[in-house]
């Protein structure tokens, strides 16, 4: 498989992944805390790494996984202590990506581990790291942990979709048939922390919130339905992707800055042309005959 087309399925799977993902989170008004935990994460990835001394693997999702459930825990109990849910996550977010950055340069200088890195990443490197098996290369090793936690999101959505369903439209009448919301809830935090770690080291922070929120509050715009919007958003963030990286071939311009772009162009235009919530849509309703 040629070098570009690497790319484009790494980034595609990312796309899928947060699309499947972020859906939930747009429809449970949670779609901020999905900034808090892309970032906070790099605190389990740095974590992990002085554990364990690499930066792929088992223990990158393990540390990952933590932190993603540790920023649910505090946003949640600084909520219950009265502060504004806006202000917990920004308190908590702030405060475990600083921390994360402190022991970065303290204790991770030796590696290719940065700020930089973290917030925008290189997919561009995606196809040079490859995964081995008997001396033989099996493909970039991005890929394989993408495809592995998006197996994992198809798993968790498929299994408990009644569930996330009525809980993410309904949160009494889930409680009024027994659902367990809470295990829902921080199974859905961990599902959003998988996806988040395994995308971190290829596309970077700001290309995963982009594409947690961004094609989700899209796919919002088409559709009332949520098997119909699981699958827009995915298909709306491979369809960035994509345009993304056309435009940044063309421009020489970052690879997951352009992808961030895409999403934020095809959202505003969902906006003007979408059929259901489409501003023209609603100009056309409210114009006289």
């Amino acid at each position: 498989m040629s070098y570009t087309m690497w790319i484009l399925l790494t980034a595609s799977l990312v796309g899928i992944n947060c699309g499947l993902v972020g859906t939930f989170l747009v429809l449970r008004k949670m779609s901020m805390l999905s900034d808090a935990i892309s970032h906070s994460v790099l605190l389990g990835i740095v974590g992990a790494y002085m554990i364990s001394h690499h930066l792929q693997g088992v223990s990158m999702l393990v540390g990952a996984l933590i932190v993603g459930l540790l920023t649910t825990f505090l946003v949640q109990w600084l909520h219950q202590k009265g502060v504004q849910n806006d202000a917990a996550i920004g308190v908590v977010f702030t405060c475990l990506f600083a921390i994360g950055v402190v022991l970065i340069s303290l204790f991770a200088d030796r590696v290719h581990l940065d700020v930089e890195h973290a917030l925008m990443g290189e997919i561009a490197f995606v196809p040079w790291d490859v995964l081995e098996v008997g001396g033989k290369s099996i493909g970039p090793k991005a890929i394989w942990l993408l495809g592995f936690v998006l197996a994992i999101n198809i798993f968790c959505i498929v299994f408990a979709y009644k569930e996330l369903k009525i809980s993410s439209f309904d949160h009494e009448m889930a409680v009024t048939l027994g659902i367990p919301v809470v295990l829902i809830h921080y199974v859905l935090m961990g599902m959003l922390s998988l996806t988040t770690v395994a995308s971190f080291d290829s596309v970077g922070a700001i290309l995963v919130v982009a594409m947690l929120i961004v094609p989700s509050a899209t796919a919002y715009l088409w559709t009332d339905r949520l098997s119909v919007m699981l699958i827009c958003s995915a298909f709306i963030g491979v369809l960035a992707s994509m345009i993304g990286y056309t435009i940044a071939t063309v421009f020489n311009v970052s690879i997951s800055g352009a992808i961030a772009v895409s999403t934020g162009v095809i959202f505003f235009i969902s906006l003007w042309i979408a059929p259901k919530y489409g501003l023209l849509r609603k100009w056309l309703k409210k114009s006289p005959a």
